[in-house]
């Protein structure tokens, strides 16, 4: 049975969350600001974490990056009022998995729960190779050039994705229901965002680039601009 944190402020949506994943089968921990927050996930060590942005004492985004500053790599869905692209890119760039907008969806919530949780679980372990960079899935590690990559979970589930397909082109949706476990509005801007820091991360110090946008189809993992 997976254990959820659930952080957010508004008892009414707290106490919903609460009942639902009960009702789904999970083990559910409870906090109503920040700081409680974090010292819930110590003493739980929860497997994910539905984790709103406003809150009092400490703010979602502080939780997020104090948890990803020492290490932990545990699925963070972020909840938010607020619906701006710089708001999602905010939660993102803190380290977050994944984003949810207020009001959401009772089965979307929850497919992006499952997806967090689906996505903790690499059991493969084949070594995965594009040129000079290198992904093992058991230990979850990256190299390019012998040199060590530090990405997010999500950037490392889109990476390992690209490259157990190399040289095809895989199409957004697809690349959603992989890694989410379900395709994304048409207009979400989610899947743009991650890559775009995985290729900030991969092309650092000017190395040549393997994650190809294909115009209005998606993303390819190749050697070469071709």
């Amino acid at each position: 049975m997976s254990t959820i944190l659930i952080a957010e402020d508004d008892q009414q949506i707290r106490e919903a969350l609460d009942r639902i994943l009960r009702f789904e089968g999970y083990d559910t921990v409870l906090a109503n600001d920040g700081a409680a927050a974090l010292e819930s996930f110590d003493v739980h060590a929860p497997d994910a974490v539905l984790l709103d942005v406003m809150m009092p004492y400490v703010d979602g985004l502080s939780v997020v990056r104090k948890l990803r500053d020492r290490g932990d790599r545990t699925p963070i869905l972020m909840l938010t009022a607020r619906q701006e692209t710089s708001d999602r890119v905010a939660g993102l760039d803190a380290g977050a998995d994944d984003y949810l907008a207020k009001p959401f969806e009772l089965e979307e919530l929850l497919a992006r729960v499952r997806a967090l949780l689906r996505r903790n679980d690499h059991s493969d372990s084949v070594t995965l190779r594009c040129g000079d960079l290198v992904l093992d899935p058991a230990k979850r590690l990256v190299h390019r050039d012998g040199v060590s990559i530090e990405l997010t979970r999500t950037e490392f589930d889109i990476l390992h994705t690209l490259l157990t397909n190399v040289d095809i082109v895989m199409s957004r949706s697809q690349l959603y229901e992989t890694i989410w476990g379900y395709d994304f509005e048409t207009n979400s801007k989610s899947l743009d965002v991650h890559v775009g820091y995985l290729r900030r991360k991969l092309e650092a110090n000017g190395r040549e680039r393997l994650v190809h946008t294909v115009r209005g189809i998606g993303y390819v993992a190749r050697v070469g601009s071709s």
